[in-house]
């Protein structure tokens, strides 16, 4: 029996992750859109005072990756592309 999540169900708890953290960017005048879930890879965007804002590093990494790897353990890294 596969017990790898397949690429539906990773993509699914990827975006229940971001929804999940999507009120407290709202907050901050900002929003997060998913690009891409690759390999164990998440690809995002920053949208509006996030875009940009010299601590998007830190609230990807401490943030949103920490967030998705809850839901999705078998996500690695988290990315933020322009």
């Amino acid at each position: 029996m596969n017990t790898e999540p397949t690429h539906e169900d990773t993509v699914t708890k990827v975006l229940e992750a971001l929804e999940s953290i999507r009120p407290f960017l709202v907050n901050d005048g900002g929003d997060i859109e998913l690009i891409n879930v690759l390999d164990g890879k998440v690809l995002v965007k920053l949208h509006g005072n996030c875009n940009g804002c010299p601590m998007s590093f830190s609230t990807i990494k401490l943030g949103v990756e920490t967030t998705i790897k809850q839901y999705a353990p078998e996500i690695l890294v988290v990315e933020s592309v322009n």
